[in-house]
């Protein structure tokens, strides 16, 4: 089987999940990984699983991955599997959180195949290290600059443990997704 592994990342977050998903894939079949402004919509017909993985922007995946899955024509012969990272919580009861700020990645990932037909194998999401901009976001909108104490004490809780992502398990658990994957086909 020939397996593509493209994603977009611009603080390596998503470049770690992807370079997970490749080692697992070229362990037995014939794997490729690419960034996605290395290679065109056209290129994908040469393979017969595409891991297709993206930052987490505005609660969407992010523009270059939008822009590309758009390009994809109807009916392609390969399948398609999703990934991304996002700077969202995973602590028990952020359920919510994910809901508001990263859950149209899953919608997007789930339309686009519906809507041109593509054999849609699933998706795998982790918790990533926010930007410096995000950061500032996240203080901002959802910790409401943390200036009280328990804001604050909250504020950096996130932040440390965000820091952490993805983690050596979240990275199993990409490697997992992808065995997974390739063994249903």
């Amino acid at each position: 089987m020939r397996v593509l592994v493209v994603y977009y990342s611009e603080t390596k977050n998503t470049e770690k999940v992807a370079k997970a998903i490749y080692d697992e894939a070229s362990k037995k079949h014939e794997a490729l990984l690419r960034k996605i402004n290395e290679i065109t919509v056209d290129d994908l017909s040469d393979y017969d699983l595409v891991f297709l993985g993206s930052a987490c922007h505005s609660a969407d995946l992010a523009l270059p991955v939008k822009k590309f899955l758009k390009a994809v024509p109807k009916s392609p012969k390969f399948k398609l599997a999703g990934f991304f990272t996002h700077s969202c919580s995973t602590q028990e009861g952020s359920r919510e959180s994910f809901d508001t700020w990263v859950s149209k990645c899953v919608v997007s990932f789930e339309s686009v195949s519906k809507e041109k037909q593509i054999d849609f194998k699933g998706y795998y999401s982790c918790q990533g290290a926010p930007s410096p901009a995000t950061q500032e976001f996240i203080r901002n909108e959802i910790f409401e600059s943390a200036d009280s104490t328990p804001a604050r004490t909250a504020w950096e809780e996130y932040v440390g443990e965000a820091l952490k992502h993805p983690s050596p398990e979240d990275l199993r658990e990409a490697e997992e997704f992808a065995r997974q994957v390739m063994s249903n086909l």
